[in-house]
């Protein structure tokens, strides 16, 4: 399982949100090039980008700051937020971008999907982001009637790299990750998935561990890293190494 560390993105600084609300952040850098640079000479193998402004206006916000960023690290980056159309895939694909996360459009337009996957096969992520277990769309703004369990049915078989799953309210609350919907997602789809929302202590993520034959393949980490609550060599190790253990106090 592999820890990735989260780089939210909002007018140009990397900042945290909580529950997903554009008026309450926390600003943690204003030079995000360097926080990517800081997190991959901690070892993170992989970094998740979200372009904030572009998930609530419905087109990148922040593309060239991104293909910055790609260009300044040697680790995979997988992106989100304002990705509508095939068009804006390709061009963040083609700029070093290793994976797009598609999650309004999934909800929206299902033809993209299809089509995304059928042009960059294992390049693309279905974000599932839920309130009370009903799928949150356009910046977390507007929750459906949708289960976040029936879309990852959907898209079964269809060639996903993997399903990333938030729980909206937990997530930047520090309140620990919805375990038990996390493992309900796993189980009822056999794409990959990747934990996200609410990660606080580095116990969470040996538990997660348990999850790894369920199909869970990796936990996203943001405030906690940020705030020194988790530190990421430590989170790493745990993640990988099953003899591991942590010593509660």
């Amino acid at each position: 399982m592999i820890v990735i560390p989260a780089l939210d993105l909002k007018e140009g600084r990397c900042v945290r949100l909580s529950q997903g609300r554009m008026d309450q952040e926390s600003v943690y850098s204003e030079n995000p090039v360097e926080m990517a640079r800081h997190w991959e000479l901690n070892g993170a193998e992989r970094l998740h980008v979200v372009d904030l402004n572009g998930a609530v206006i419905g087109k990148p916000f922040h593309r060239s700051l991104i293909e910055e960023i790609t260009k300044a690290i040697n680790i995979p980056v997988e992106v989100g937020g304002g990705i509508r159309d095939l068009e804006t895939i390709e061009n963040y694909l083609s700029s070093g971008v290793r994976w797009v996360i598609l999650g309004t459009a999934a909800f929206q337009n299902r033809r993209l999907i299809e089509e995304a996957c059928r042009c960059f096969p294992e390049r693309v992520i279905l974000a599932i982001d839920a309130k009370g277990g009903k799928v949150a769309i356009r910046g977390w703004k507007d929750v459906t009637i949708l289960e976040a369990i029936d879309l990852a049915r959907q898209f079964e078989g269809m060639g996903l790299s993997a399903i990333i799953f938030t729980d909206v309210e937990r997530d930047g609350m520090g309140t620990g990750l919805n375990w038990e919907e996390t493992k309900s997602i796993a189980r009822s789809t056999s794409i990959p998935v990747i934990a996200s929302g609410g990660v606080s202590r580095v116990e969470e993520i040996e538990h997660l561990r348990d999850l790894e034959p369920d199909g869970v393949i990796g936990v996203i980490v943001g405030r906690a890293l940020y705030t020194g609550k988790i530190d990421l060599k430590e989170a790493i190790q745990i993640a990988k190494n099953s003899a591991v253990r942590i010593e509660t106090t």
